[in-house]
């Protein structure tokens, strides 16, 4: 089943459009989840509010990409369990770890008037991997979109786990020497 008609099912109103969002993307959503919170259950009840979401939300919205609409959903309710439920104290996955990574180049936002500079700051980002090879835009995004764990991506691209994170690292570094050019605060 293609995207519009899982789509189409969503503004239908009809259930199979959840059992086709689940076979089509079940997996995809469910390593997000994992990867986030590295707890089977959390990630299982996880995924199963995505497909809750996507109904809530489908329509009115009309996604122009299923499978980025539905990995968001995933991954914003996977980070809001983490900080909800407290489940990194429990083990959890690579978001403490990945997001402490992005700390040292990418400030903390938690007040409304940061609102307009994290605009700023997601200018910047996306200027940046613009810039880059597509394996350094992949690894990157791999990392603090989607949560994968170093070792995970070092054995994808067949390098060292050193070699992944000090690539991971370097980028970091550009990415904050690119944001201070732009006379962003950290």
């Amino acid at each position: 089943m293609t995207d519009s008609e899982i789509i189409r099912l969503y503004w239908q109103r009809s259930e199979p459009a959840i059992t086709a969002s689940r076979e089509q993307y079940g997996s995809y959503c469910h390593t997000i989840a994992w990867n986030i919170l590295g707890n089977a259950q959390d990630s299982e009840e996880c995924v199963s509010d995505t497909w809750l979401q996507a109904w809530n939300t489908i329509p009115p919205h009309y996604p122009r990409r299923l499978a980025a609409f539905l990995g968001r959903i995933t991954r914003n309710l996977a980070l809001n369990r983490v900080r909800d439920a407290g489940t990194e104290k429990r083990g959890g996955g690579q978001a403490a770890l990945a997001l402490a990574e992005l700390e040292e180049c990418v400030p903390a936002t938690e007040n409304v008037a940061q609102t307009v500079e994290d605009a700023e700051i997601l200018r910047v980002l996306e200027r940046f991997l613009r810039t880059q090879p597509e394996q350094k835009r992949n690894i990157f995004i791999r990392r603090y979109w989607y949560m994968t764990p170093v070792r995970q991506l070092a054995a994808d691209y067949r390098m060292s786990e050193s070699k992944a994170a000090a690539l991971l690292h370097r980028m970091r570094m550009q990415l904050r020497a690119e944001l201070e050019r732009e006379g962003i605060a950290l």
